[in-house]
């Protein structure tokens, strides 16, 4: 049974990505805290894919164990760490309980759950590891940039430790059309897209597309790599 697990599956980047792997993978894991979780394993799951949806917390052992249990016996075929979390602030505003959450989700979460799961994946296996283009650095979020930033390290080593049998791969999005882009004011969002020579947001679909070929034996001699998926606008 061919299987995959999706962190941060509930809605957005993550749910888009859940549906688009449900056509390539028998069996899904799905991981979220939000509740629109069963929503989305519901949807995928009448689609005729296997879904097991974890509603846990990735910070804490018993929500890793939870995934790893949900893998069972089965060989582990693709693996997606997209759950990350923001709380912005300026460096000398920043709360340490604040600082803290972003590297343990975004950044601590995918460094246990893949090393937990390291006996599980099958030959040819691939490891999506969702960046963003904030990586490069953004005002107002150093802790979200240094934890983007360390996930692009981690990919990078991991790609070296586990080959040749798993491929290890980032992929950093930019401006996307979800519920966190569309809640950025009109005129900021409105100068960011004339800033993007697609001129338009990128779609959770696009994002998809992208990670289920990094995931896949398709792109098995492709590892250790950061792929900007930004309409153009990748270094500035």
């Amino acid at each position: 049974m061919r299987t995959g697990i999706v962190t941060g599956a509930a809605r957005g980047i993550g749910a888009a990505i859940a549906r688009r792997l449900a056509t390539d993978l028998d069996h899904l894991v799905l991981v979220d805290l939000a509740p629109e979780l069963a929503d989305t394993a519901d949807e995928i799951a009448a689609g005729g894919t296997t879904v097991s949806p974890i509603q846990v917390d990735l910070t804490s052992d018993a929500g890793i164990h939870a995934v790893v249990g949900a893998v069972g016996a089965n060989s582990l075929d693709s693996l997606v760490n997209n759950a990350g979390i923001t709380r912005d602030a300026r460096l000398v505003n920043m709360a340490a309980e604040d600082f803290t959450a972003v590297l343990d989700v975004n950044l601590g979460a995918p460094h246990r759950l893949i090393q937990a799961l390291a006996d599980h994946f099958a030959e040819g296996a691939g490891i999506v590891n969702i960046a963003s283009r904030a990586y490069l650095g953004n005002f107002g979020q150093f802790n979200y940039s240094m934890s983007k930033g360390g996930v692009v390290g981690l990919t990078r080593a991991l790609a070296i430790e586990l080959a040749p049998r798993v491929h290890v791969n980032a992929v950093a999005p930019g401006l996307i059309a979800t519920e966190m882009a569309m809640g950025i004011p009109d005129d900021i969002r409105n100068r960011m897209i004339e800033a993007i020579p697609m001129k338009r947001m990128g779609e959770p679909s696009d994002v998809a597309e992208l990670v289920a070929f990094l995931a896949s034996r398709r792109s098995g001699y492709i590892t250790g790599h950061v792929h900007v998926i930004g309409g153009g606008r990748s270094l500035t």
